[in-house]
């Protein structure tokens, strides 16, 4: 493989990530490709625990405050970064709230990071799923049929026509607050789910979004990966096929494949000409069997979490691509490499175990590409034995919790006196079964 040239030791990069998940292989994806080519690699995370901390590849790990993070705040944890490091750097968003945030807080940043130049409601608009709709529409892409209702009962009128099942999503899934227990997007199976959902829009601080649900079904999920220079021209990307997700049918990819989709591709370019975006993209499709298109259901302004699988035959993926181009340096092309597989080890022994049984394809001698795995890698161990350690804990902690035997039911107190303080006695018994 040759070798990604480098800029030098005086353009550091900082990987930006602001959500809670531990678990999330991209990130340390990130740091090993900038990492393996000679860059001073920062990450901000969000507890010095998290497996990524433990690559040979990271420079210094900074640890994000608990918490939700205000804009002022936000923009402080960056600086307090920035003064730490002493020179500017490169900036890498890898959830989609890092990306919304720089944007929105572009200006406050500009002279201590380099980033993306973005059109002000750029990456709002790709991210906010109620946007993309009409972003669709405009660039003639495929999308599920999609309805925005304005009360509980439209939200019952929209199961009708839709059909069950059908999808619920969030217009802008950052903004929930995991205390409300609501998810970004779920499967709703009946009308009442539905207008359920509706009424909590105001705990989830955005509009909900009823979809038609596309079957899952063999080679029928997709997705794009790319990095758009200055000009909105593809410096790198490519299509791939998602083989195990997690959950099973609607989550993320836990085993994909690079397979050549000229539909796909011709989507991804159409919707960055329409909407002008530049950086890096995550686009997700799935192929409607009735009629055969390929829907846009999903947009990421930011790397994909298996970004990886897209490395060309220099070593080149799109984090790569974007810290050369915004350091000034050439973008080199090389050849791709179709049949390669990129492998997340914890969710794809969930997803097999999980699934449905589908025979093993066979494999053509283009797809021996070689396999990309999400935590180990034989030249920086200890990232994935850190995670397997929190994967087994997390798994014996919920195991725990689930055999464990119910309090036993104390008898009923008898009855109180009129005059008797009773709502402290009905909070000492709700108490007892929390």
């Amino acid at each position: 493989m040759t070798r990604m040239p480098t800029t030098g030791p005086d353009v550091p990069a900082v990987v930006l990530r602001l959500d809670r998940n531990p678990f999330h292989h991209g990130t340390l994806g990130a740091v090993r490709s900038l990492g393996r080519a000679g860059v001073e690699v920062h990450a901000v995370v969000e507890s010095a625990r998290s497996p990524v901390t433990r690559s040979r590849y990271l420079h210094r790990a900074h640890v994000r405050p608990p918490g939700d993070l205000c804009p002022d705040a936000f923009v402080e944890l960056l600086l307090g970064v920035s003064e730490r490091i002493g020179r500017r750097a490169v900036l890498i968003a890898m959830d989609d709230l890092s990306a919304l945030s720089i944007a929105a807080q572009a200006p406050r940043l500009a002279s201590r990071f380099v980033f993306p130049e973005q059109a002000a409601d750029a990456t709002a608009a790709l991210a906010d799923k109620e946007e993309l709709v009409r972003l669709c529409a405009r660039a003639g892409i495929a999308h599920p049929e999609t309805i925005v209702p304005g009360s509980a009962a439209e939200a019952a009128a929209a199961v009708r026509r839709l059909g069950l099942p059908l999808i619920a999503k969030w217009s802008r899934p950052w903004l929930l607050d995991p205390r409300t227990g609501l998810r970004s997007t779920s499967l709703v199976t009946s009308p009442a789910e539905a207008e359920r959902l509706f009424r909590r829009s105001g705990e989830a601080g955005s509009r909900l979004l009823l979809q038609r649900h596309l079957p899952d079904g063999p080679h029928s999920d997709w997705f794009f990966h790319g990095y758009f220079s200055r000009a909105s021209l593809c410096l790198l990307g490519g299509t791939g096929r998602k083989e195990l997700a997690w959950p099973p049918e609607a989550g993320l990819t836990a085993k994909g494949r690079w397979q050549h989709n000229d539909e796909v591709r011709g989507a991804a370019l159409r919707l960055v000409a329409q909407s002008g975006y530049r950086g890096v993209l995550d686009l997700d499709f799935r192929r409607d069997p009735a009629g055969g298109a390929y829907r846009l259901l999903d947009v990421n302004p930011r790397p994909g979490a298996q970004f990886r699988l897209f490395t060309d035959e220099c070593g080149l993926d799109v984090v790569r691509s974007l810290y050369l181009d915004l350091t000034g340096r050439p973008v080199p092309s090389a050849p791709g490499r179709p049949g390669r597989v990129f492998v997340a080890e914890n969710y794809a022994l969930l997803s097999a175990l999980a699934g449905p049984r589908r025979p093993p394809q066979r494999r053509s001698r283009a797809a021996r590409r070689g396999v990309e795995t999400a935590w180990f890698a034989g030249d920086d161990v200890l990232p994935f034995l850190a995670m397997t350690a929190a994967w087994l804990r997390r798994g014996l902690v919920k195991g725990t919790d689930r055999v464990r035997p119910l309090p036993r039911r104390r008898p009923a107190p008898p009855p109180a006196a009129p005059e008797a303080d009773t709502e402290g006695a009905r909070t000492a018994s709700c108490t007892t079964w929390q």
